[in-house]
């Protein structure tokens, strides 16, 4: 007879003292060196192997085992060559289950599926006396049937966040995993399959039978994929066996599931299942693995896992497809694994829950990173940007344009006003860190051009027709009516320009940040970039964020400067920051952040000085950059 003992979890309190509470010191392991590289690396794991490395002090997610009172000790011998589970506790604490053995564990449907007794020992069954005149001495009670406790550990990887439908699985799991353990084992009586390693079979000779299971996210699978099997890829499960046969113990450990519930996500949404539907199929099938099915050797094999699988989810009237009808029914074409279906290893739309984040603010750049070459936010990078915020990522706008062009461009993927990431009260760096605007939108900093480069610059324009627009915080001004200059309002979103007649009407109507000139790249290369180097030596310099705008902006200032005065009056550590461009205006605040990515369309300049290099602005560059290297 089979009795369940479920964990109960607690995030705060701690372990009450109970009499029937041993924990596990030993595991059994397979896979000797191979295995103790997985534990060693999958730290905080504990690795007790053959290796007898020394052992940690009992964790709260102790197995749970009836103490040697009531269960006999394990065997020095054995002790030596059994190792601990990859599971890694996040302060859960673990209540036993009352006992209950005058009724059967599985009531209801449960309690006519192929019911499996252990051996009696001694007499089968006393015959009651018939009454007499003289009662003899009453009869020795007939042998009582012993149980088999089934004994089911769930943890959640401890990187990964607190994720509520995550811990309302593992909760539910701790019922779910003995039921299905259960039936797996019963069906190890009657099994006619060929192609099951049948080095499981009696289970009748242990008092106990434990399987572990750890959630976890696509890194943490697709790093045990390359310790363990030499193959860098991310699967939805992993099971890893810690049966060793002829080593006579009264527990029998079955092994570790390791369930990547960021793959399996992907999955149940793909087949038009819950998550929980998906972990329980994934679960069946880690447990029939560490019986002996294994569907990689052949069809025939493959089959025969698939129809057990089918058998155990119907009796168990769970949701959810095996195998073979999975990849039936899949219309993109995957790649069996070892476990489960080699899965894409780049992380999507949704998957940051199952991510913890490396970074409390992103510093993200404007034209040629988040704005594509046709000046637009995609819906890709708007999705990466809203999710990192709801994972508590502050996002922070640190760019050369005027702040209502930002404001104008982010609003049309409605991350724009005050539930968005930019808005008239949010901070942020502008106009190449000129003005900068602090909490509640105060503003911080600002930085003028002298008034004699200003006039210099707006008379060349006059005299060799180049076009040129003056910033003045949220507004423009020009003494051109040109298509280029109304591209900056109708393609880069700049505020429109308001045209001026004459070079002393312009400068005493507004105080001037920086004054762009708009010309092709080659003209800029070629003419007015080493002009202007030369002519306004120590007085201000030049910046270059697009091939075909120069701009002139004063002196000893940079995008970088107005970050740094930003981290001060928020109170941030350049620690926790990531920042993300792809000019030579940005390589200050990349150099400045912990982590600086510069996307693949950026200079020679600025990719030399950044952590990575990512995708181009074309391919969504900075959503890559955020699913992969800010959680």
């Amino acid at each position: 007879m089979f009795r369940t003992n479920q964990n109960r979890t607690s995030q705060t309190n701690q372990p009450k003292p109970s009499s029937n509470l041993l924990p596990l010191s030993r595991r059994h392991t397979t896979g000797g060196t191979a295995m103790a590289r997985i534990v060693s690396r999958a730290l905080p794991f504990a690795s007790r192997s053959s290796l007898h490395l020394p052992l940690p002090p009992p964790f709260p997610g102790a197995a749970l085992l009836r103490s040697a009172a009531t269960a006999p000790p394990l065997p020095p011998a054995a002790g030596a060559a059994l190792a601990a589970s990859l599971l890694s506790w996040r302060g859960h604490t673990v209540t036993p289950e009352p006992s209950i053995a005058a009724a059967p564990p599985f009531a209801g449907f449960l309690a006519g599926i192929r019911g499996f007794r252990k051996g009696r020992r001694g007499q089968v069954s006393a015959k009651r006396s018939q009454p007499q005149v003289a009662p003899p001495p009453p009869p020795p009670p007939p042998p009582k049937e012993s149980e088999i406790e089934l004994i089911a550990r769930i943890g959640v990887e401890e990187d990964m966040p607190d994720d509520p439908e995550v811990l309302n699985i593992v909760e539910i799991l701790k019922l779910n995993v003995p039921m299905a353990m259960k039936i797996a084992l019963d069906g190890l009586l009657d099994s006619s399959y060929s192609t099951r390693d049948t080095s499981i079979s009696d289970v009748g000779k242990y008092d106990k039978v434990e399987v572990s299971v750890l959630l976890c996210n696509g890194n943490f699978i697709q790093d045990l994929n390359k310790e363990w099997r030499g193959e860098d890829c991310t699967t939805d499960m992993l099971s890893m066996s810690q049966y060793i046969p002829d080593l006579d113990v009264p527990i029998l450990m079955l092994g570790d599931i390791v369930i990547s519930v960021e793959a399996t996500a992907r999955q149940a949404e793909e087949k038009g299942v819950t998550l929980l539907d998906e972990v329980r199929v994934l679960v069946v099938r880690g447990i029939l693995h560490l019986l002996g099915f294994h569907h990689e050797s052949s069809n025939e094999a493959a089959a025969e896992l698939e129809k057990e699988e089918q058998l155990i989810l119907k009796s168990l009237r769970w949701k959810g497809k095996g195998l073979a009808k999975s990849a039936l029914d899949s219309s993109k074409p995957q790649t069996d694994s070892l476990d489960g279906q080699v899965t894409n290893g780049l992380k999507k739309a949704g998957s940051l829950r199952f991510y913890k984040p490396k970074f409390k603010y992103i510093f993200c750049d404007m034209d040629g990173t988040l704005l594509n070459s046709k000046s637009q936010v995609t819906a890709r990078n708007a999705e990466a940007l809203r999710e990192a915020r709801s994972r508590g990522v502050n996002i922070v706008i640190a760019t050369g344009k005027a702040r209502p062009a930002v404001i104008d461009a982010l609003s049309m993927v409605d991350l724009s006003g005050r539930t968005g990431i930019v808005s008239e009260s949010s901070p942020g760096v502008f106009l190449q860190g000129l003005l900068v605007y602090g909490l509640e939108g105060r503003q911080l900093y600002k930085r003028n051009l002298d008034q004699e480069v200003c006039r210099e610059a707006l008379l060349y324009s006059l005299e060799n027709k180049i076009p040129l627009v003056a910033f003045s915080q949220d507004h423009c001004y020009s003494m051109f009516d040109h298509a280029l200059v109304n591209s900056l309002h109708y393609i880069y979103h700049e505020p429109k320009a308001k045209i001026v007649p004459s070079i002393d009407e312009l400068l005493e109507t507004a105080e001037i940040q920086k004054v762009l000139f708009l010309e092709t790249p080659e003209g800029i290369s070629s003419a007015l970039r080493p002009y202007w180097a030369k002519a306004i030596e120590g007085r201000a310099h030049v910046v270059q964020a697009q091939p075909d705008m120069l701009e002139l902006v004063p002196p000893a200032t940079s995008k970088g400067n107005g970050v740094k005065i930003l981290l001060n009056h928020l109170s941030i550590s350049p620690n926790e920051v990531m920042a993300i461009g792809d000019g030579e205006n940005d390589i200050e605040m990349l150099q400045l952040a912990s982590f600086g990515v510069a996307l693949a369309n950026g200079s020679d300049k600025t990719k030399a000085v950044a952590n990575v290099i990512g995708a181009t602005n074309d391919e969504d560059g900075v959503a890559q950059a955020i699913y992969e290297y800010a959680f």
